[in-house]
């Protein structure tokens, strides 16, 4: 995904193809495919004179501290920055007050992730065919009901490296929740986890712990079927080890 934001960034959107342009990009495959700074871009539509608009969605949400910096950022905060106007600024601060107040509507209709059959009914069905592991930390609130996004943390393989905590819970951060789950798929079809699996759920409980987020429970979802942690009555604290 980095890779491909950064063939972006060498090109001003007259010179890509469609394909590779975000809006076109987002109508032939859908808004979970693209980057951060594409969705961004989207919104901004064009960039200042020398600087197409992936470059500067991208030094915008690096400037912000990233892309829950950017969620926290005011108004003129957003002006602020490079190539930002009053009109582009508004636009943008109405896009992140508008995602806030989509997590308040009707809290009762958000699907309940409480348990990992709920989680596997949920995100089965978009990760089935996937070829790449997805990973995600899905907040979740006291009644265990969905909170935030559906946005995969990473798409590759999962191991310790790459799953860094700051990211993790970066989400549930901004938007305080009290509790994530994680989820990944195996593209094998075997949900069961490997030992890199195992490395990456104690190291993320742990961090939690430290952040008072709890981690309810880590679902590697499968052909058909999944493995749930707690499920298995695997203990993220002590022995991670089924």
């Amino acid at each position: 995904m980095a890779a491909h934001s950064e063939r972006l960034a060498a090109y001003t959107m007259r010179e890509l193809p469609d394909d590779d342009r975000p809006r076109e990009r987002l109508l032939a495959h859908g808004a979970e495919v693209l980057s951060d700074a594409e969705l961004v871009a989207i919104l901004l539509r064009s960039g200042p004179s020398g600087e197409n608009v992936v470059e500067m969605a991208r030094r915008l949400i690096n400037e912000s501290g990233g892309i829950a910096g950017l969620a926290r950022a005011d108004l003129k905060a957003l002006q602020r920055v490079r190539g930002l106007g009053p009109a582009k600024a508004a636009e943008l601060a109405a896009a992140i007050e508008l995602g806030r107040r989509v997590q308040q509507v009707d809290p009762d209709s958000r699907p309940m992730l409480g348990t990992p059959e709920a989680v596997s009914s949920l995100l089965g069905p978009r990760l089935t065919g996937k070829t790449k592991e997805h990973f995600f930390a899905i907040c979740v609130d006291t009644r265990s009901r969905l909170l935030g996004s559906l946005t995969p943390l990473l798409r590759g393989t999962v191991n310790a490296v790459s799953v860094r905590p700051a990211e993790a819970f970066r989400e549930a951060i901004v938007i305080e929740a009290p509790s994530v789950v994680l989820v990944h798929n195996h593209p094998s079809g075997d949900p069961r986890p490997s030992a890199p699996d195992l490395t990456v759920t104690k190291l993320l409980y742990a961090a939690g712990q430290l952040l008072d987020i709890e981690v309810l429970d880590h679902v590697i979802i499968g052909q058909n079927s999944f493995f749930s942690f707690q499920k298995e009555g695997i203990s993220f604290g002590r022995d991670a080890s089924p």
